[in-house]
């Protein structure tokens, strides 16, 4: 086996007891992952609502910001939610909207503010705007922890706000946060904020903002009526790839059940245009097919088209902003796919193999709603963190920034020195920024600086569980009784990856490019054929084969380092009947509404 994989061993039989679980296999991956006794494997196993979250007051200003909306709301004040513009904020956005018409309140605006035009956060213009609209109560989500001068001036136009947020607070050069001058701060990102779980989304806290509210005052809503809403939260938390650990898992978890039964128009005409069948959604399909739909709204055009289908209420507007969503993704795909070969070459013709520690490139022409994609995909692509910048509607140089998954670009960001950067935020792996027009020839020198004064990133490599298989399994202990067991584990995502097992010395009967590229790759065994290490366990299940598929198959580098991508090459992973090593998670397909067991590519050892 190659020396970048390494297998978690089994437990001793001391763990085992332990644990107290009934599948050894699961036990041994829950105990790996933290998870080391019966009490939490059976926690993990079966979220609580009631349990496993927690009290909304916990929260810093919390119970005062719940207090002064219950005010607004019976003195009939006029509130408006602003939103960000991502899958984060738009679903949070869509949930205000059905708890303000659940309690029959309508004095009340959605503002999602043009990404390409206004940019991230609060922003003046907006402010006016809503002030001329009679709004006397601002609630941020998912935004506004950075947005001091906007929030002062809403101030000054007599209205309150509220900043609902999870990104990290500005520090000034003291060293102390440097908040905005709101009425109340939720978010748990605060030093002072005791709040036992630090990684909630947007939308996760401004669900903790209407059970705060509710803990006030029911406002005519029946007990637990707000559970109802969980659909728009856990799509948001899958969406803004937080851990799916503790709170989160909850959200996820019952937001995954909401998702197979929602009523919702929009997102039921969605999943039907899309052939994906709602009682079996998972949470693959919300990360790959829901929320670059959603995505593609701010990042191709206006975001209140994603907001629209979300709270769409007849099949007539659910058809319209359905097609919609779904052409301008496709138009997305393009032009990313486009815009990443581009800076890729750009990357390799300038530096050759001497990368440099963070890659800064910018270009006016780009657009700055699409450099995120871009930006992560050379993050992966060079193992460097990525600093791309454009410029927008109001000819301002803006940008997104992506971690390679070791380094914090807020840190990275927040070291550079004062005036270089007129705007910043953003999580440990990624962020936003705008670059004022004196600095932006200097800053890739300076963001280099940077790198150097934080220390560079840590020397290993990847994260943490890059490279790590939990079990070797024979392809013939492949079966839906195991796949029902390892799915105890769902939803999957950030911090509670699917289960990645290894078949050792398996041979293809076959293998395919397929897709309108010949981009994917299908390898198919015989499982009569590939008795593999040790006996099966279980009914295998597929009529005696099982597929291996690997999206975008011919961009990976064990396809390239093994034979390249031209079927049939000699002694390459092509040829059918060579000896491999198979790194692969086990997944359900419901292609066509056909069930079938599948296994889906991690890595691919030749012998």
């Amino acid at each position: 086996m190659s020396p970048k994989h390494s297998i978690r061993r089994p437990l001793t039989q001391e763990e085992q007891t332990r644990m107290n679980f009934e599948s050894p296999l699961l036990s041994r991956i829950l105990f790996h992952r933290g998870i080391v006794d019966a009490e939490s494997a059976q926690k993990f196993i079966k979220p609580n609502y009631d349990r496993d979250t927690h009290d909304p007051f916990l929260l810093k200003d919390a119970e005062k910001a719940a207090e002064r909306i219950v005010k607004a709301i019976k003195d009939g004040e006029k509130i408006a939610i602003y939103s960000d513009y991502d899958a984060d904020g738009i679903p949070g956005a869509a949930m205000f909207h059905d708890f303000f018409k659940r309690i029959g309140f309508k004095n009340f605006i959605i503002y999602i503010p043009h990404r390409h035009d206004e940019g991230f956060g609060l922003n003046k213009d907006a402010v006016d705007e809503l002030a001329e609209k009679g709004v006397k109560l601002i609630v941020t989500l998912d935004c506004g922890i950075t947005d001091v001068e906007p929030v002062k001036h809403a101030n000054e136009l007599g209205m309150d706000v509220i900043i609902t947020d999870h990104h990290e607070p500005p520090v000034g050069k003291d060293g102390k946060p440097a908040l905005p001058p709101a009425f109340a701060i939720v978010d748990h990102k605060q030093s002072d904020c005791t709040y036992p779980d630090k990684n909630l989304c947007g939308s996760g806290v401004g669900y903790k903002l209407i059970q705060a509210i509710l803990k006030k005052d029911r406002l005519g809503l029946p007990e637990n009526h707000e559970k109802w809403l969980l659909d728009l939260v856990g799509m948001a938390t899958l969406s803004d790839m937080v851990p799916l650990v503790g709170e989160n898992r909850v959200f996820a978890h019952y937001g995954m059940i909401v998702l197979r039964k929602s009523s919702r128009k929009g997102l039921k005409t969605l999943l039907a245009k899309l052939r994906i069948s709602q009682p079996n959604l998972c949470e693959d399909d919300i990360a790959f097919m829901i929320t670059p739909r959603i995505n593609a709204a701010s990042r191709m055009g206006v975001p209140m088209d994603a907001f629209d289908l979300l709270v769409a209420e007849t099949d007539e507007a659910a058809n319209i902003s359905a097609d919609h969503l779904d052409h301008i993704n496709n138009e997305r795909k393009g032009i990313v796919a486009s815009l990443v070969k581009e800076i890729k070459k750009i990357v390799r013709d300038r530096h050759g193999a001497e990368i440099p520690s963070v890659i800064v490139l910018g270009n006016p022409d780009w657009r700055p709603s699409l450099l995120g994609l871009a930006a992560n995909s050379c993050a992966q692509e060079f193992d460097r963190p990525v600093f791309l910048w454009g410029r927008d509607g109001d000819n301002l140089i803006k940008g997104s920034c992506r971690s390679e998954g070791r380094t914090s670009v807020v840190e990275l960001m927040r070291a550079l020195p004062t005036g270089v950067m007129t705007h910043f935020g953003g999580h440990k792996h990624s962020g936003g920024f705008a670059v004022s027009n004196d600095e932006i020839h200097y800053f890739e020198q300076k963001m280099i600086e940077a790198m150097k004064s934080i220390g560079g990133a840590p020397a290993s490599t990847g994260d943490e569980e890059d490279g790590i298989i939990d079990a070797e399994l024979s392809l013939n202990d492949i079966s839906m009784s195991l796949f029902n067991s390892l799915n105890q584990l769902a939803p999957f995502g950030v911090g509670n990856r699917k289960p990645i097992f290894l078949f050792k010395d398996v041979k293809p009967s076959s293998v395919r490019k397929f897709g309108k590229g010949s981009e994917h790759i299908e390898f198919t065994f015989n499982l009569a054929n590939n008795i593999g290490s040790r006996d099966s366990s279980g009914q295998n299940y597929g009529g005696g084969r099982i597929s291996a598929i690997s999206f975008f198959g011919v961009e990976e580098k064990w396809a390239s380092e093994n034979g390249g991508v031209s079927a049939g090459s000699a002694g390459g992973i092509f040829t059918p009947g060579v000896t491999i090593d198979l790194v692969a998670s086990l997944e359900k397909s419901m292609y066509r509404g056909r069930t079938e067991l599948r296994l889906r590519v991690v890595d691919v050892l030749v012998k």
